[in-house]
């Protein structure tokens, strides 16, 4: 029979083990994850989670999940919430990493919204660096788009920044910095 006494002294080691125990079981692995939960995700590692396609032996599409290479420097254990999935305008069967929807004006107009840009950091960390490997500093680009969006949209296509990085003289593009802290 177990007193009140010992039952009070187990009573805090079983809640830290459990703690502990659900911490371990707990960890964001991408390729657990299903697949309308995978694209926007960061896994316990760093790494962003990445949807992607196959063809299978019968000629079907299939999807799975999968860590990529790409690390996140201050994120981890994440699956993106549908408040921030709704307010930046992506899309959780998104099929790998793509800039190609920056040059979307309806896109970049959730985007750089102050309910997307202000409090979906890990959205906005991970087109901040999509769009610096186009040569577009994400924060000139939201100004823009905020003050003439298809001024900035046409200074975007006209730029070529969508075919690969540029250099320009413009303050609209440069050399783009890492994001700021969130």
């Amino acid at each position: 029979m177990v007193s009140v006494t010992n039952f009070k002294m187990i009573t805090p080691l079983f809640f830290a083990f459990s703690l502990l125990l659900q911490g371990a079981l707990g960890e964001i692995v991408c390729e657990n994850l299903p697949n309308n939960l995978c694209a926007f995700s960061i896994a316990s590692s760093g790494k962003r989670c990445l949807l992607e396609n196959y063809s299978t032996d019968k000629g079907s599409m299939e999807y799975q999940c999968r860590t990529s290479e790409v690390m996140v420097e201050r994120m981890s254990d994440l699956i993106e919430s549908d408040e921030c999935v709704n307010a930046c305008g992506v899309d959780r069967k998104s099929v790998g990493f793509s800039s190609d929807s920056l040059i979307e004006p309806q896109f970049a107009s959730k985007l750089c919204s102050p309910a997307c840009f202000h409090r979906c950091p890990n959205i906005v960390d991970l087109y901040f660096n999509l769009a610096a490997g186009e040569g577009v500093f994400l924060p000139n680009l939201c100004e823009a788009q905020r003050n003439n969006p298809h001024r900035a949209m046409m200074e975007l296509l006209s730029s070529g920044a969508a075919a690969g990085p540029i250099s320009s003289s413009d303050s609209f593009f440069g050399d783009a910095p890492a994001p700021a802290s969130f």
